[in-house]
């Protein structure tokens, strides 16, 4: 349990000291309500890992507290997630109009939509779980219809920002709903928790609106045909691009499922407005001039089955990039993508395309949609929290956003920095962080979620680096002789035409060892498996100084 009596308890279950798969729980008495739930995509030590998820092992044993799923915006380190844990607990979605849009898509794909409750909110909304009453106001980020949350409990007030930033010039005339912010901090708060993306940046973020113009200008430069590659939920992004290609009598096409899907319900809930038949198919690109089209595709961060990587590479059915088109990448990496991104740019380079690139603050292609550190002083000065936690973020950004609280009034002894796992618990309006729960990672691959654990992983980075060493020994069933010279088989370790004189042996090491078992009277075949990995193993170790994984395997017949 992580409540007693009336105790508030403030759970993260991810998104804490890393990047990816929000989730945090926020529990009182036996109402449990959870705000968001993302993903992020593995890295390169996790061989065959599609996505990993947040671990609620604490949700499914107290799944008859869980209330609702509450989603502030439509990111997939936000949403990501929704699908893979409501195989598991069957919970109610709130959401904004784009947001329950995005999720949808996601919920058919896994066939849970005829199964889930979806209840739309927007930033007027109350909703009542319970003991906790919630409310919501308006934010900026990258993608329409964010909000933060309010959550009126018996104890105080919490507030959830969601992901934010203030802009006052918005592509889509959402303003921060700055006076609501305001009143919410008169009323007092309890405890804030503040995104940290940009905890490391000084100033303000730049307005959306000035990414328009540089678009329109390279737009208006460009020879031939245009390729722009950004994130597919930066829907304010591509009203951009299809304003620039308006202006310049160009078609659009759409490449890559993500931005297909999000671009047709972006469209369809009127989030995006897109003249008529200005979208084509890809296969149409060919019959219209290259001056007369644009690609939009994704594939920015450097994905290596994203299109972009895959026009990169030649490797695309229906369209490629020629001599002296025009590539844009809108979109700034994130850090661990860097490499994958410049392999895409060179290759772009060799195709002798023009490549717009780089960090967005230097081609104008792109602006965060995060806040900076004026901005996250500006929130704390809106709310005014007796405590704070700062969330979404890696650690020296939660540090950092811990020192602008100090700095803007908040006593150090009531900000907590958490990993996923950690409780902060409020009782009587005084918090303590001194508890966790079991947490950790959820590794989705192929159709199993969390099938695959510390011990796949070791073996697949062995099979990865050192290869995989098979011994099939043949025995007589009746006596236990072998019958025949032990089978050896390589598979990443050596090339065995070339290795004759090792396999040879490894043979003999085998037949050697299953002997001197046999004369000590030992009959176990899990001894006789142990035993040969061990001395087969120390034997190609002195040798090579590799340590493939040997799989001895005995046949009686």
């Amino acid at each position: 349990m992580i409540t007693k009596g009336n105790t508030l308890s403030i759970v993260a279950l991810g998104g804490v000291n890393e990047i990816g798969k929000n989730m945090y729980v926020l529990q009182y008495g036996d109402d449990i309500i959870v705000i968001d739930c993302g993903s992020k995509f593995p890295d390169e030590s996790m061989l065959g890992i599609d996505l990993i998820i947040p671990d609620i092992s604490y949700l499914l044993e107290n799944q008859d507290k869980v209330r609702a799923l509450i989603v502030t915006h439509g990111h997939e380190d936000h949403i990501g997630g929704i699908p893979y844990i409501l195989k598991q607990l069957n919970i109610p979605i709130y959401g904004t109009r784009l947001t329950l849009g995005l999720i949808e898509i996601k919920l058919k794909e896994h066939g849970l939509l005829g199964s889930t409750d979806m209840i739309t909110i927007d930033a007027e909304s109350n909703v009542t779980l319970g003991a906790i009453r919630l409310s919501f106001f308006r934010t900026n980020h990258s993608i329409p219809d964010c909000v933060g949350i309010v959550f009126d409990t018996p104890e105080g007030t919490i507030v959830h920002t969601g992901d934010f930033k203030f802009d006052l010039t918005p592509v889509n005339e959402q303003h921060p709903d700055l006076f609501r912010m305001a009143d919410i901090g008169k009323k007092g708060v309890l405890a804030l928790l503040s995104e940290s993306t940009n905890a490391e940046r000084p100033g303000f973020t730049p307005s959306e609106r000035l990414v328009g113009a540089h678009i329109e200008d390279a737009f208006i430069k460009a020879q031939q045909k245009i390729f722009i590659s950004t994130f597919a939920s930066n829907v304010h992004r591509l009203q951009q691009v299809i304003d620039a290609a308006e202006k310049t009598n160009r078609k659009v096409a759409l490449l890559g499922r993500s931005m297909v899907n999000v671009v047709g319900i972006a469209h369809d809930l009127g989030y995006l407005n897109i003249p008529e038949s200005m979208l084509i198919e890809v296969s149409e690109v060919n019959n219209f001039a290259p001056h007369e089209v644009v690609i939009l595709c994704t594939g920015s961060q450097g994905e290596p089955m994203a299109a972009l990587s895959r026009l990169a590479s030649s490797n695309h059915r229906q369209v490629e990039i020629l001599a002296g088109d025009t590539v844009i990448l809108a979109a700034t990496s994130i850090p661990g993508n860097e490499r994958n991104v410049s392999r895409i740019v060179d290759n772009l380079f060799q195709l002798k395309a023009n490549v717009i690139y780089g960090s967005g603050s230097v081609t104008g292609m792109h602006v965060s949609g995060h806040a900076s550190q004026e901005e996250m002083k500006l929130m704390l000065a809106f709310m005014k929290p007796q405590y704070f936690i700062p969330i979404h973020g890696e650690f020296r950004m939660l540090h950092q956003h811990r020192l602008l609280a100090e700095a803007m009034g908040v006593a150090k002894d009531n900000i907590f920095i958490v990993n996923n796992g950690d409780v902060v618990d409020i009782k009587d309006q005084q918090a303590r962080q001194t508890r966790k729960i079991t947490n950790g990672n959820t590794l989705v691959d192929g159709l199993g979620i969390g099938d695959v654990g510390t011990i796949v992983l070791r073996d697949r980075k062995l099979l990865s680096e050192d290869g995989i060493l098979i011994i099939v020994i043949t025995l007589s069933k009746m006596e236990g002789k072998i019958l025949s010279e032990p089978d050896v088989i390589s598979r990443g370790f050596v090339y065995v035409r070339e290795s004759e004189a090792l396999i040879d042996e490894v043979s003999r090491i085998t037949v050697k060892t299953i002997n001197q078992l046999q004369e000590d009277n030992i009959i176990q075949w899990g001894m006789y498996k142990q035993t040969i990995k061990e001395s087969v193993g120390n034997y190609l170790y002195s040798l090579t100084k590799r340590r493939p994984i040997i799989l001895p395997i005995i046949i009686q017949v």
